[in-house]
């Protein structure tokens, strides 16, 4: 975390160690992964409710992620309260009338077509929480001197997917959702000009008749996406 003037370098141990032996890592790694390969993107949900301590959790843990510099260039903003839910539910349903009415363009909906996405956004009401990412493009230290955070995208999307791993892994669904542009949620949810708002995840259990796209479940090959130099 950035402290204006602290600048020295200082060595600790190493303060946790869960090396493990090489059987126990293979054994390890394709639970984990076998586990992910679970994981899906949910449109319908249940309106059941989950536990605020469970989301707090799963927050906390897409805050240890590493960042540039360790800046930690991200705020979570978790909504439980029906009122801002329904007023995020209308701005983004704004933006998404207007991006299905030809603003994404021919290429990018023809693209989203065996998605089965429409402008209609009833997740982001019926699911019992929402969680709205944030990137900090800058930091205010405590007396306003504004300084500079390095490698914001790719630490946030770290700490995004640190979080989606962490909803899974308490039994929960999401779905990664970006209307665009999301500039409404700075003045919904009263966050500063330095956050840019780049994702809304509505959070909880799978309706009965939750369904998935059938073209979601086509993966690409492993030797599509690894190349391996021994």
């Amino acid at each position: 975390m950035y402290r204006k003037g602290d600048v020295s370098y200082q060595a600790l141990p190493l303060p946790d160690r869960v090396q493990k032996p090489d059987d126990v890592a293979l054994a390890d790694a394709l639970a984990f992964r076998d586990d992910l390969k679970k994981r899906h993107s949910v449109r319908q949900f249940s309106d059941r409710p989950v536990p605020e301590a469970v989301l707090v959790a799963c927050i906390e843990a897409a805050a240890s992620a590493p960042s540039g510099a360790n800046h930690q260039p991200w705020h979570f903003a978790l909504i439980g309260n029906g009122a801002i839910k329904a007023q995020i539910r209308a701005a983004a349903e704004d933006e998404e009338r207007a991006f299905y009415a030809g603003g994404g363009g021919d290429e990018w909906l023809a693209a989203l077509e065996p998605i089965g996405t429409g402008a209609e956004k009833p997740h982001l009401t019926t699911a019992p929480w929402l969680i709205v990412v944030f990137a900090e493009r800058w930091g205010v230290t405590e007396d306003g001197t504004r300084y500079k955070n390095y490698y914001v995208p790719e630490s946030v999307g770290i700490a995004t997917g640190f979080l989606i791993a962490a909803i899974h892994r308490a039994g929960l669904v999401c779905l990664e959702h970006t209307p665009n542009p999301m500039s409404f949620l700075n003045a919904a949810l009263g966050r500063p000009a330095a956050e840019k708002p780049v994702m809304i995840l509505p959070v909880g259990w799978p309706a009965t008749d939750a369904t998935v796209p059938a073209v979601a479940k086509r993966k690409k090959p492993l030797t599509r996406v690894l190349t391996v130099f021994r």
